[in-house]
């Protein structure tokens, strides 16, 4: 995500490094959860726009058997994570420095999985297109990449996320909720099939792309 940008849309509580997000709070645990099902024993998950790290923390406590790589472009993002992080015994890594926006982020980074929450709709679309690219160099053939948040699909697109997107789009014309068709041709033209879909908390989805072996 590009760094200029706002890196939240809400107040974030701090206590030293350590922030707090509100949203995080809500949904953290529906999240780890959700994933705890989907990703494979003993993974090393890449995640992308990590925020303050309360996911991080939240997913390795519900599968202990995880290594999390979180990554935030924000400093102040990666002093949180980095913080939260010592609660976790060791299972999360130092936050890493990464622009999904920037040509070859990805260079030399392997996982058995890639997560991002809430990304690519408050961050240009170039933000999706680098994260399915990289994603697609990471990720062996079989491995999946998650997506949490809200998506356009149609007549049954929430009346909720209609009015997110006409308000994102007003803050910045950049941003916007996007449409599951376009990040469904996007994933394909970069080597991924959609393996999930799973409905979540406040018209929210986690949604899921699988490797190709081709």
């Amino acid at each position: 995500m590009n760094a200029s940008l706002p890196p939240a849309l809400e107040a974030r509580a701090a206590v030293g490094a350590r922030l707090s997000s509100p949203s995080a709070a809500r949904n953290r645990a529906v999240i780890a959860g959700a994933l705890a099902g989907l990703l494979p024993p003993g993974a090393r998950v890449l995640e992308i726009a990590s925020g303050t790290g309360e996911h991080a923390l939240a997913c390795v406590a519900a599968r202990p058997d995880l290594v999390w790589m979180p990554s935030d472009p924000d400093p102040a993002a990666r002093a949180s994570i980095d913080a939260w992080a010592r609660e976790a015994g060791g299972a999360i890594a130092p936050a890493l420095n990464l622009d999904v926006t920037q040509a070859g982020w990805a260079e030399g980074l392997t996982a058995g999985a890639v997560f991002c929450a809430n990304m690519i709709h408050i961050a240009p679309w170039t933000a999706a297109q680098g994260l399915f690219a990289g994603a697609a160099g990471i990720l062996a053939p079989g491995a999946q990449l998650h997506l949490y948040g809200p998506f356009l699909e149609g007549a049954a697109t929430a009346p909720s996320n209609l009015d997110f997107d006409a308000s994102l789009r007003a803050r910045h014309p950049g941003w916007g909720v996007r449409a599951l068709d376009d990040v469904d041709a996007l994933a394909a033209a970069c080597g991924f099939s959609r393996s999930a879909r799973l409905e979540m908390p406040a018209n929210n989805r986690l949604m899921s792309w699988r490797r190709s072996a081709s």
